[in-house]
């Protein structure tokens, strides 16, 4: 294990922030599917993301070594081929996501700047988030610390508005204000009438699954964390917690001051707060320039932490015969360099072919990106808990610090939400009303070339080394959770002895 410890548990707790909690996710489902939205947040929070985060605490105990994350988690319970197709799905799915959060970025500068929307044709957007990718990819170079300052900072002030919307919501409902949509159980409800249909509604669930969703990302930071595995858990269970909570009440209270109709993927949290600020007297100019500044920093280092933490799954721990090894070549702070400049030249084409299906309105734009970035971004989770599954069914006896409950408690759990994430997928991979063109060259063909080439080339690696070594491809394809329980034996062994003759033991039983 490495020796890092350079960031304590508030700061992860703000990387989490920054990774997963953004209010656009709370703008973009209210505008789909209005205050409907708050109960499947919550729902979502409670049978998704702290279950989700459980496994992922269970599988960082596992692999408590592990620098990469999701490639050694598994890797644990089923071999390397499938921990490499999982850590390029990871990687993968995240170049789509790019394409969604690059030109929000420019959006929220022409808020900050103008005070009002930025009129921009989608291709000069692609460029201008080629030049802004430029300057994150350099960043995201220079590790946690540099990482962790920009994102504590950033998340901190987008807590703080969102802290400020609820309060000034609630504020207004007591005192006495008309909300403008229906507030009500009732008015949370598929209403027949909007034209949303039932499998629109599947489709959307995948962007809310993905709005909760991200916390694998920051499994790589286990190493430079103060505390290790037991602080990891902790911060990533109460954060989780904590970015449900927001998310279904600022959903609620969307409603008090706009209606649905009324705001856009693009506009929505400006005229929100410029509303809110209007009933409490505040110049609304001002308030606009505000939340435009606070939601391109905070933004920003969204795109820090997902600019770095896929490229650290997929290049640091895959076998340097894959690619080579210059690119899997870490610098000091543990970032493959060469592999986020392989990242850069990936999006910038990819930039370009939703800008073809998007004519000239910035909100089509971003629905066409968003859509597609929810829809890829279950792939890897769902691997993930495919290899939690089979760690439950094979590895039970294996040691580590942290299990997620019983046997039992845990294959049901990961059964369910395998369920989930399918139908979730489908429906977001063929969403209505969009061109079916674009549907199978982007969401469809852009999947199956990138995957399918994934595979191929580890095929061709497995050839080559069986070739100068059967021994070492029959290991490269067996689980490590076996070898990984020794590891934690010993590693618990010196904890213990360390903490002298009164330590116990943490393992839980089998």
């Amino acid at each position: 294990m490495t020796n890092r410890r350079s960031i304590g548990a508030v700061i992860l707790f703000s990387m989490i922030i920054a990774a997963v909690f953004n209010f656009r996710n709370v703008i973009n489902n209210y505008v789909s599917i209005g205050t409907l939205a708050a109960p499947i947040f919550l729902i979502a929070t409670i049978l998704y993301f702290v279950p989700f985060t459980l496994v992922i605490a269970e599988m960082v105990s596992l692999n408590r070594s592990a620098e990469s994350g999701v490639y050694q988690w598994v890797r644990s319970s089923l071999g390397g081929r499938w921990a490499f197709f999982t850590a390029f799905c990871y990687w993968f799915v995240n170049l789509f996501y790019f394409i969604s959060l690059l030109p929000i970025v420019l959006v929220y500068a022409g808020y900050m700047i103008l005070g009002e929307e930025w009129t921009i044709q989608p291709w000069l957007i692609a460029v201008l988030s080629v030049a802004i990718f430029v300057v994150a990819t350099w960043v995201s170079t220079k590790g946690a610390r540099w990482i962790g300052t920009v994102t504590s900072f950033g998340s901190t002030l987008m807590l703080v508005m969102a802290m400020l919307f609820i309060v000034a919501a609630v504020g207004a409902l007591l005192g006495g204000i008309t909300p403008a949509n229906d507030l009500s159980p009732g008015g949370m409800r598929l209403d027949p009438n909007s034209g949303l249909t039932a499998w629109a509604f599947l489709g959307t669930l995948a962007w809310i699954i993905q709005a909760v969703g991200g916390a694998e990302s920051i499994g790589v930071y286990l190493n430079d964390l103060k505390g290790g595995v037991r602080a990891f858990a902790r911060t990533i269970i109460v954060a989780g917690v904590a970015i449900g909570l927001l998310y279904a009440l600022g959903t609620w209270l969307m409603g008090v001051f706009v209606e649905k109709s009324s705001v856009s993927y693009s506009n929505g949290i400006f005229v929100t707060m410029q509303a809110a600020a209007g009933h409490f007297g505040l110049p609304g100019d001002v308030v606009v320039r505000v939340v435009g500044l606070i939601m391109l920093v905070a933004t920003l280092g969204g795109l820090l932490i997902w600019t770095s933490a896929p490229v650290k799954v997929f290049f640091s721990e895959i076998p340097d015969g894959i690619f080579g090894r210059r690119v899997g070549a870490r610098n000091q702070q543990g970032v493959p360099v060469v592999g986020a400049w392989i990242q850069f030249a990936i999006v910038v084409p990819l930039l370009f072919i939703p800008t073809l299906g998007a004519g000239s309105s910035i909100n089509d734009l971003l629905k066409i990106v968003t859509n597609m970035t929810a829809a890829t971004a279950l792939l890897p989770p769902a691997l993930i808990l495919i290899a939690y599954l089979v760690l439950r069914v094979r590895f039970e006896d294996t040691v580590r610090e942290f299990r997620f409950g019983s046997r039992r408690v845990g294959l049901a759990m990961s059964v369910f939400l395998l369920a989930v994430f399918s139908v979730a997928f489908v429906a977001a991979t063929f969403p209505e009303g969009q061109a079916l063109w674009l549907t199978l060259a982007y969401n469809v063909g852009g999947v199956a070339i990138f995957l399918g080439a994934a595979l191929l080339w580890y095929q061709r690696y497995l050839r080559r080394l069986r070739a100068l070594s059967p021994q070492e491809a029959a290991a490269e394809l067996a689980p490590t959770a076996p070898l990984r329980s020794q590891e934690n034996t010993l590693a618990l062994q010196a904890d213990r002895d360390a903490q002298g003759p009164r330590a116990q033991d943490p393992v839980a039983p089998a």
